[in-house]
């Protein structure tokens, strides 16, 4: 799996928290959904080792990244797991330069248009708006979208069944979900199939989209930079 799988079904699901035990099965309901890129985040307890695990069961079946990483220690920390993408919550241009020059996509976290535009010149893949909804949500894309016709836009906190079509009408590329799919108290008590219907949800309803966003993006070509 790479990121060109990611452009072809652009959700990625985000676990945070998850205990050891709980990762396999609720990975394999989430790729039973149809989810195919999945961040695990640094800020999880024994990250590393979860990122790891899931590449060596999962690679085949769905793009693993690490996400919430913060600096270059964690960077390491998350490549040497074998993360195939970088996300942060923030823009750190170290951690950008690294992944750059190692030929991984990065997809920083900014939110101000300079912001934006600072994570973008600075070389990422792709820049996470987040969090989106504490900017006015879809409307902010909207906005976003009249200066920065040509940067690529994920879409990262408060994004919903309900409003997903709006995101990518306004002009997000892609969006990011955490526990609309894996659901702290579904994995918890063992409710693997309330993981798998949620993502089946958020990628059929993503897959219906996609001939609007190709129309969208046609109009206003947006390419994913290349990490090289």
């Amino acid at each position: 799996m790479s990121l060109d799988h990611f452009q072809e079904l652009p959700i990625i699901g985000i676990i945070r928290g998850i205990k050891p035990g709980h990762l396999q099965p609720a990975i394999e309901a989430a790729v039973a959904g149809g989810l195919r890129t999945i961040e695990i985040t640094m800020n999880t307890p024994g990250a590393a080792a979860l990122i790891g695990e899931a590449v060596r069961l999962f690679s085949d079946k769905a793009w693993i990244g690490a996400g919430t990483v913060l600096d270059k220690e964690s960077l390491a920390q998350a490549l040497k797991a074998g993360a195939g993408y970088i996300v942060a919550p923030h823009t750190n241009r170290e951690v950008i330069d690294i992944c750059r020059k190692k030929k991984i996509p990065v997809f920083p976290g900014a939110l101000t248009p300079t912001e934006i535009f600072f994570a973008w010149a600075t070389g990422a893949t792709m820049v996470k708006v987040f969090p989106v909804s504490s900017m006015g949500g879809v409307s902010y894309i909207k906005e976003l979208r009249g200066p920065f016709d040509n940067i690529k836009l994920l879409a990262c906190g408060g994004v919903t069944l309900e409003n997903l079509t709006e995101y990518f009408a306004a002009g997000a590329d892609a969006i990011a979900i955490g526990s609309r799919i894996f659901k702290k108290d579904w994995i918890e008590s063992g409710n693997y199939e309330l993981v798998q219907a949620a993502a089946d949800k958020f990628v059929k309803l993503v897959n219906s989209k996609k001939n609007s966003i190709a129309l969208h993006n046609k109009k206003k070509p947006r390419f994913y930079r290349s990490p090289a």
